[in-house]
């Protein structure tokens, strides 16, 4: 895929505001953001698959110092996930596509290594 698709890969915090430019809004966690009801999110979809398994997310606890490792463990599991992976390509391919996640760490989270995952696998990082 080309370079100006991968640009349109953003990442956001469930609680900050629905904007238009962000495009299809994927909600990237294994757990529904705490206090958030369906009509505040608006979400396109909630790709549970793609979420870290619990193993890694309770390993992980959002730890910074952890933060390399869990990467290179949660691009394993992304890696061994073919098919979710391909959704969202194809999402990204269709315009702008923004990876929702709770985390309270907007730098440490499984969204901003998913976005990671993509640019590397599409070409840009």
């Amino acid at each position: 895929m080309e370079t100006a698709a991968v640009s349109s890969i953003r990442v956001k915090r469930a609680y900050r505001a629905v904007r238009m430019s962000d495009g299809q809004r994927v909600l990237v966690d294994a757990i529904w953001p705490r206090g958030m009801s369906r009509e505040r999110i608006r979400l396109k979809c909630w790709m549970k698959s793609v979420a870290p398994s619990a193993e890694l997310r309770r390993w992980f606890n959002h730890d910074p110092g952890r933060w390399a490792d869990f990467r290179d463990s949660y691009f394993q599991e992304l890696a061994a996930k073919p098919d979710e992976i391909a959704v969202l390509e194809t999402m990204i391919a269709h315009g702008p596509v923004t990876l929702v996640y709770g985390a309270r760490d907007e730098a440490h989270n499984n969204a901003v290594a998913l976005r990671d995952y993509l640019e590397q696998r599409m070409g840009s990082a």
